[in-house]
């Protein structure tokens, strides 16, 4: 067998379970990520309270982590799957809010240099990309007027 056979394959294989597998994954990261918060055990917990500064205990960031708790259940059950992909993007733009009220947290040089906190940032564009692969999962038939490919006819 073939290096392009073998590819083939996979890509078969993989076609029915890929999206299936990054719901699991992108669920038990934010399920995960919400219980260091919420425990007080997350290493962005002083980021978040830096980045708001009305934020003044750890209950915002709680509060946070049950979110991001919730969007990991939500993730894992199709059935439930609407209300983690809202709760997903409305979560997103709070996520970015560090780059704008902490830049000295995020950037060693703006805006190629990123910090730590900076990269654990701005990974969040695959997680927003990841999300929109699953939501594009949602329908299955294509829009009447329009080919398969999304152009229209």
């Amino acid at each position: 067998m073939d290096y392009l056979e073998t590819e083939r394959k996979l890509s078969y294989y993989f076609k029915g379970r890929s999206v299936s597998l990054l719901r699991y994954a992108m669920g038990i990261i934010f399920f995960w990520y919400g219980a260091l918060k919420v425990s007080g055990d997350s290493p962005v917990d002083e980021l978040v309270m830096q980045a708001l500064p009305w934020v003044e205990n750890h209950l915002f960031v709680s509060l946070i982590g049950i979110w991001e708790m919730a969007i990991g259940l939500f993730l894992f059950f199709k059935r439930f799957l609407r209300y983690g992909l809202i709760l997903l993007f409305l979560h997103f733009p709070g996520t970015f809010l560090p780059l704008f009220t902490k830049p000295e947290a995020c950037f060693t040089w703006i805006p190629f240099g990123l910090t730590l906190e900076g990269q654990y940032i701005f990974k969040n564009l695959i997680l927003i990309s990841a999300g929109l692969v699953i939501l594009s999962t949602l329908h299955n038939r294509p829009r009447k007027g329009n080919s398969p490919s999304g152009q229209s006819e």
